[in-house]
């Protein structure tokens, strides 16, 4: 579930540069906390993006907050 979730939020973001990871931690039933961390280096890391979601049971995001926008051009496959 949580590499489905992390799949939507990139293909729906698209794909920063220097991308390390997608962190999705669920909070309770459907309600989900998503970090995109970039970076060049672990020393370098940050969060880029943080969402608060909401998914169905295939890890579509239902609901996004803030809302989700295209900010990269390539995205996610």
């Amino acid at each position: 579930m949580n590499a489905a979730i992390a799949q939507h939020v990139l293909h729906a973001l698209g794909q920063p540069g220097g991308l390390q990871s997608v962190q999705v931690r669920q909070l309770w039933t459907d309600h989900y906390r998503v970090n995109v961390l970039v970076g060049e280096s672990a020393v370098t890391t940050r969060i880029a993006h943080s969402f608060f979601l909401v998914a169905d049971k295939e890890g579509a995001i239902v609901g996004a907050t803030p809302n989700i926008t295209r900010q990269y051009e390539k995205a996610a496959e």
